[in-house]
Parts: C-alpha cells; sequence; structure tokens
C-alpha cells in the first residue's frame, strides 16, 4: 500500500489505575521508570519517564525520540484478554519476571521463544492491566536488569 501522508510515531501509552501510589511503585519496581504525580487540575494523571534523554541502546539514532513501533493482532473470542497492551523490553527476562512478581504483579504463562525476535512474555501489573514483557535475541540489551 502507498500512502502520502507523513508516517506518524506512537509516542505515548495511557493504562487505567485503581491505586495511583501501587502503580507508581510497580513500575518503578520492575522497569525504574520514573514518575510525576498530577494534581487535581490534571485529573491526577500519573505520568511516567520510560527512558532518559540521549542515546538508546538499541534504537537507531536516527529514530525519533520516544518513537516506539506497535502491531495489531486478530481479535480471538477464545481469548480472555483483547485490549490494548505495551510491550516492554527487558535484559533478563526471568529477572524482570521476578521483579513483577515481587511488586505484586502475576505472570501469565511462561515465557515463549519468537523467532528472530527475542523470548516474550505477558503479565499483569497491580492494576490489572495487562501487558508484556520481551528479552530480544538480537542488537543490543535495552535496559539493566
Amino acid at each position: 500500500m502507498t500512502t502520502t501522508v507523513p508516517m506518524c510515531p506512537v509516542v505515548h501509552f495511557e493504562m487505567p489505575y485503581q491505586d495511583r501510589e501501587r502503580a507508581a511503585r510497580f513500575y518503578a519496581a520492575v522497569f525504574g521508570w520514573t514518575h510525576q504525580m498530577m494534581g487535581p487540575e490534571m485529573g491526577e494523571y500519573l505520568l511516567v519517564s520510560t527512558v532518559e534523554n540521549g542515546p538508546r541502546p538499541g534504537v537507531p539514532p536516527e529514530a525519533p525520540v520516544a518513537a516506539i513501533h506497535g502491531g495489531l493482532y486478530p481479535k480471538d473470542p477464545a481469548s480472555p484478554i483483547q485490549h490494548p497492551s505495551v510491550v516492554i523490553a527487558v535484559e533478563d527476562i526471568h529477572a524482570a519476571m521476578a521483579r513483577v512478581r515481587t511488586a505484586g504483579g502475576q505472570v501469565l504463562g511462561e515465557p515463549m521463544t519468537i523467532p528472530g525476535v527475542g523470548k516474550y512474555v505477558a503479565f499483569e501489573d497491580t492494576e490489572g492491566n495487562r501487558n508484556s514483557i520481551i528479552q530480544p535475541s538480537m542488537g543490543d540489551q535495552p535496559c539493566a536488569s
């Protein structure tokens, strides 16, 4: 398919929370994300930062800051989870799984190998959001575990 509009990168994600402080603790403990808690004038929003400014391991230097890739999958009535989620790259999937459990989340199954991509497993955070972690099999490691 040919398009004449510019490619617009995904630069933000949102997930709901039930307990803002608990969600902030979970993502700080598991992935090292920093956060800023906004006040009532900003709807009690929890703003998270997932990368430091500067070079990003595994990302081409010409990639726009905060650019991420995404994908869509077919809906499957047999699957219990059919909603948006994010995939977070980690250096060691087993260490990240342990951090998810320690921080109060739940790992959903065992890691599966995606040929040429890496090891992948889904998890549920303390707020009931389903997301995933991946240990890439190629290139620079994305973060320290």
